[in-house]
């Protein structure tokens, strides 16, 4: 059960269904048996623009139009105002850099993005979920490519500004997930260990592996 407006974390091994619990929720792929319930509906019974409007689903790989990085965050969002669309691309630590362009918001995206760098897709596309004030925001590994300073920026300004939205963030990176209210490490499918990072790390199982071997990595690449 995760409690509407708190912050949920996935993790585990590749493989372990992540991706697949994550697509699952709008309905882009459908359940072969069991329920994932909204509201106390299962999410079958919802009617399928409904419940893709209530989410921002952001995943590994970014999709960009080619047009403005405007138009691209701003994208099913007609209603939205430039500083609506500046404030999100704010909050997904993107604006600074897009207005260091010559043309800023009005540079145009080539064909998938080849304008922008890897992480500046990916913010980009979270800019256009933070915009429509999704109930629920799904983050499917959607940070990865984005530098850990930077992660960290995004990760406050979602806890502040999302307090209304219940927000489900998937990372190999125990970092992304460390202020998550709950943890779930899936492993072959199943739920292997569920709780917040503390006691997680206390328990010694296949999360504080993954935590100890990620913080060996990130010491030897220091030295």
């Amino acid at each position: 059960r995760i409690p509407a407006g708190s912050t949920l974390g996935l993790t585990g091994r590749v493989g372990s269904g992540k991706t697949t619990l994550a697509r699952l929720i709008p309905r882009l792929i459908e359940a072969g048996a069991g329920d994932l319930l909204i509201d106390g509906i299962p999410v079958r019974q919802w009617p399928l623009g409904e419940l893709r409007e209530a989410i921002g689903y952001v995943s590994q790989t970014p999709f960009l139009f080619s047009k403005t990085v405007a138009a691209n965050v701003a994208y099913g969002v007609e209603e939205a105002g430039a500083e609506d669309m500046r404030e999100a691309a704010e909050g997904a630590q993107l604006a600074a850099e897009v207005e260091r362009f010559a043309l800023g918001f009005e540079t145009l995206v080539g064909e998938r993005g080849v304008t922008l760098s890897g992480g500046q897709k990916q913010r980009a596309t979270l800019a256009r979920a933070i915009l429509r004030q999704p109930r629920i925001l799904i983050l499917d590994d959607a940070l990865s490519a984005v530098d850990t300073h930077t992660e960290e920026a995004i990760l406050r300004y979602l806890h502040g500004a999302t307090t209304d939205c219940t927000t489900i963030i998937i990372a190999h990176r125990i970092s992304t997930l460390r202020a998550a209210d709950q943890i779930v490490v899936l492993d072959e499918g199943r739920i292997a260990e569920w709780g917040d990072h503390d006691t997680l790390v206390s328990r010694g199982g296949l999360y504080a592996e993954i935590d100890e071997r990620q913080r060996l990595a990130a010491e030897l690449e220091a030295l």
